[in-house]
């Protein structure tokens, strides 16, 4: 039982570490505040998987359900960090304590919202958030320090290619559970080639105690802005949409269907554990998909051995040597998994979309704007910067953009009955112009 446990502890494990090591990077921590970050990413992913897993009351969805921080939140963070600088974390928990609340709240109605977060919408966003983490890890595999002198040197570049071969190589020749934390070989076998070129810190690990319990708003009482709640908000939205589809997914692998009150049930615990986690310096929760497949591979359907595993992260997360080893990490080793990583995130987005219908006009067109605008932030960081601040905080993440953008269409183009005729002609006219131009474009390269 406890190895079962461990397996599902292992396989989420990186998931888990990412998200704060890319924001805790952005905003600069020293490596005791990133063991902060990286304790309560833990600690609350326990807390929110044994909120899944056992419940209380009608909170949690009884199944075996592993919850943790969500790749979705980084993007979004990563845009108020750029505009808020030093004050982003007291801001982002705020925000993220004002979105679990409504995820509480809101978790019944959002039930019989799902039918408005087809794949058509669920995929495009999915997509948006691994092609919006692709920078980043193409920045950690440079350094991660523009400012600094052998940012992009070749022994950053080098070891971050060293990281992603030997990732592919365990991909390639591992079996079984050992190939499913692949990216956690790569890790180690990255840094320990980066011991030689003075990259690794051991001497951090010595200021670290041993068991530490977290501290409330450790970064500063937390602070309310409408731009960066409704950014958050907008993450929360995604994170539940994810959530649904996780459940019903799983559902179906343990032989118990999930209705609309296990759906109701499992996002109060987001919700819950999301809000209890920004005040213990935590990011919005959502469902881990990985090991939903790990449950149908194992055949062992046991919520009580998922809790267990729960369980051990909560440990972890009270011990923060276990965060002082993942810190040691260098960040070129980062982005050389990052690129695997972040890239499969684009590839479950891809894999969503393949169950729309693509060939019909309106799909088309929603998965086409939507990209576009979720796109635009991501290539050009500041397009919007004539907008209002505000504004341009919720447009300046792709996830937000993009999400908005294929929300509203899909209403306007599925659900309101107008505007149906005549959009495949539309979109055929579309697709003809985009051929033009782009045949347009690379004449000129070639001219060029």
């Amino acid at each position: 039982m406890s190895a079962v446990a461990l397996q599902h502890v292992a396989s989420m494990y990186a998931g888990v570490a990412a998200p704060p090591l890319i924001i805790g990077g952005a905003v600069g921590l020293n490596p005791a505040q990133l063991t902060t970050l990286l304790a309560a990413a833990l600690f609350i992913a326990g807390i929110a998987t044994l909120l899944q897993t056992l419940g209380v009351w009608r909170i949690g969805s009884r199944l075996p359900f592993v919850n943790g921080v969500s790749f979705a939140t980084v993007s979004p963070v990563l845009a108020v960090v750029a505009a808020k600088k030093g004050a982003a974390l007291p801001l982002i928990f705020g925000s993220t304590l004002v979105a679990g609340l409504c995820c509480f709240l809101a978790a019944p109605l959002f039930c019989r919202l799902v039918r408005f977060f087809p794949p058509v919408v669920s995929g495009t966003v999915i997509t948006l958030i691994g092609v919006s983490l692709l920078p980043v890890a193409g920045n950690w595999a440079q350094g991660g320090n523009a400012q600094a002198r052998s940012y992009g040197s070749p022994s950053d570049l080098g070891l971050a290619a060293f990281t992603l071969l030997a990732v592919l190589l365990f991909n390639r020749f591992l079996r079984g559970f050992a190939q499913r934390i692949a990216i956690l070989f790569g890790l180690l076998a990255g840094t320990l080639a980066a011991i030689p070129f003075g990259k690794v810190d051991l001497h951090a690990l010595s200021a670290l105690p041993v068991f530490a319990l977290p501290h409330p708003f450790a970064f500063g009482a937390p602070r309310f802005e409408v731009s960066s709640i409704v950014s958050m908000l907008v993450v929360m939205v995604v994170a539940m949409t994810e959530s649904t589809a996780d459940m019903i997914a799983l559902g179906e692998v343990v032989e118990r269907p999930a209705d609309d009150r296990t759906i109701a049930a499992g996002l109060r615990a987001d919700g819950l554990a999301t809000a209890f986690g920004a005040v213990f310096n935590g990011f919005i929760c959502s469902a881990f998909a990985q090991n939903i497949g790990l449950v149908a591979l194992t055949r062992i359907r046991s919520r009580f051995v998922v809790a267990l595993g729960g369980g051990f992260l909560i440990v972890m997360g009270l011990l923060p040597v276990v965060g002082g080893l993942v810190s040691l990490v260098p960040q070129p080793v980062l982005g050389g998994a990052g690129v695997v990583l972040f890239g499969s995130v684009a590839v479950a987005g891809l894999r969503t979309l393949g169950k729309a219908d693509l060939s019909a006009g309106p799909n088309a067109l929603i998965v086409a704007v939507g990209l576009a605008f979720g796109i635009f932030p991501i290539a050009y960081p500041g397009f919007y910067h004539a907008f209002p601040q505000q504004l341009a905080t919720v447009l300046g993440s792709g996830i937000s953009a993009g999400c908005l953008a294929a929300v509203t269409l899909n209403l306007l183009f599925n659900h309101l009955g107008w505007g149906r005729r005549g959009v495949a002609a539309v979109s055929a006219s579309v697709v003809s112009a985009s051929v033009v131009s782009a045949s347009v474009a690379s004449a000129s390269a070639a001219g060029e």
